[in-house]
């Protein structure tokens, strides 16, 4: 079976109502490519191989729930926000870890959510166990560096930077300590959430992805422990491409749920550190799209796809009207082969009138 074979079989058994496959459990030995999962091997002489064992380490994956709620009307307040810079071995996945850089130990970082005026004291602290500086970039921040300046953090000491969010939207944030991308391909970006003085329409859920890639010293797939390469990272070509950190978060790990004739908003963004994704859920489509995440300007509507830069937000809202799995993907669709995929899990009674399966079976990718 070729590797072409293979991506079709994933797309398909995903598209599958009764299936719940996930690209964590995708072959071991390449990028789409079936073979046995490797293991130690004895030589002709009885001396085990180098064939790398399967590694075990913590979940980074942040599940997209993971958010605070909206904040309601109320004044501007004084808002503290303690972050940590945690480096760890995680779970990058099944069998396969990596050495990440993380804000408080997931990926992506905290959401965080303020109102317009606000004034935010952020504290940043460096684990003594570090081995590099850490510091904050918040695309929030009207001022030099957006923070980074100010917060060149060392292990086992803690900086603050104070700053007024005078502009609301969805902004992305990052660590932008030398070499930058590779703190951010590491693990350490997220998003914050400047809500306008009016605040957000209301929804039934809302959920919190981030896409970014990581750049390993061996091939998609292989055992072991990862670690970064960066000539792939100067060449721009990634190992592994991810929803929320690992392959399998948002599919195995935490699939975003909801229910037929929920409205739900999205809080989608892109670490990087630098390719664009191009968002889209299939078989839905964007009811509302906030484009490059300006909320003071009026949303598009019934938008099929978005496209976001890395350092780049939107925020999309979307009424569910059949039930059923939908997958999220970057429509830049090589990318499920290395590990790109999630799945909104839609509950809820039929609508034929809408859409009705005559048992032909899954329907292709669009």
């Amino acid at each position: 079976m070729n590797r072409r074979q293979t991506g079709l079989l994933i797309l398909l058994a995903a598209l599958s109502v009764g299936g719940c496959p996930n690209q964590s459990d995708a072959p071991k030995s390449g990028a789409g490519t079936a073979s046995p999962a490797p293991g130690p091997a004895a030589s002709p002489a009885g001396a085990a191989t180098n064939t790398p064992i399967q590694t075990k380490g913590p979940s980074i994956v942040r599940d997209p729930l993971d958010l605070p709620p909206p904040l309601g009307l109320r004044a501007p307040q004084h808002v503290r926000v303690d972050l940590e810079a945690v480096e760890l071995e995680g779970q990058l996945a099944d069998g396969t870890t990596y050495t990440y850089m993380t804000f408080n130990k997931l990926v992506p970082g905290p959401f965080l959510r303020v109102r317009v005026d606000d004034t935010v004291e952020l504290h940043l602290k460096n684990l003594s166990t570090s081995e590099l500086t850490h510091s904050i970039d918040l695309h929030a921040v009207t001022g030099p560096g957006g923070g980074a300046v100010m917060t060149q953090t060392p292990p086992g000491q803690e900086e603050v930077v104070t700053f007024k969010a005078i502009k609301p939207g969805v902004f992305v944030y990052h660590c932008a300590t030398a070499m930058v991308a590779e703190h951010i391909t590491n693990g350490m970006y997220g998003m914050i959430l400047v809500e306008p003085a009016a605040g957000l329409p209301p929804v039934a859920r809302e959920f919190y992805v981030m896409q970014g890639e990581l750049y390993t010293d061996r091939p998609f797939g292989e055992y072991g422990l990862q670690t970064l390469s960066r000539s792939k990272l100067l060449a721009e070509t990634p190992d592994y491409l991810v929803f929320n950190g690992a392959v399998g978060a948002l599919t195995k790990g935490h699939p975003l749920q909801a229910k037929v004739d929920d409205t739900i908003r999205i809080f989608f963004g892109v670490g990087g550190p630098n390719l664009t994704s191009s968002f889209h859920i299939i078989g839905e489509h964007f009811d509302r799209l906030y484009n490059l995440a300006s909320l003071t300007s009026p949303p598009l509507t019934t938008v099929q796809t978005v496209l976001v830069p890395p350092g780049g937000a939107a925020m999309v809202e979307l009424k569910l009207e059949v039930p059923g799995r939908y997958l999220l993907v970057d429509h830049a669709l090589s990318r499920l082969e290395k590990g790109l995929l999630g799945f909104l899990e839609v509950d809820g009674p039929a609508h034929p009138e809408l859409f009705h399966d005559h048992g032909a079976g899954p329907s292709p990718v669009r």
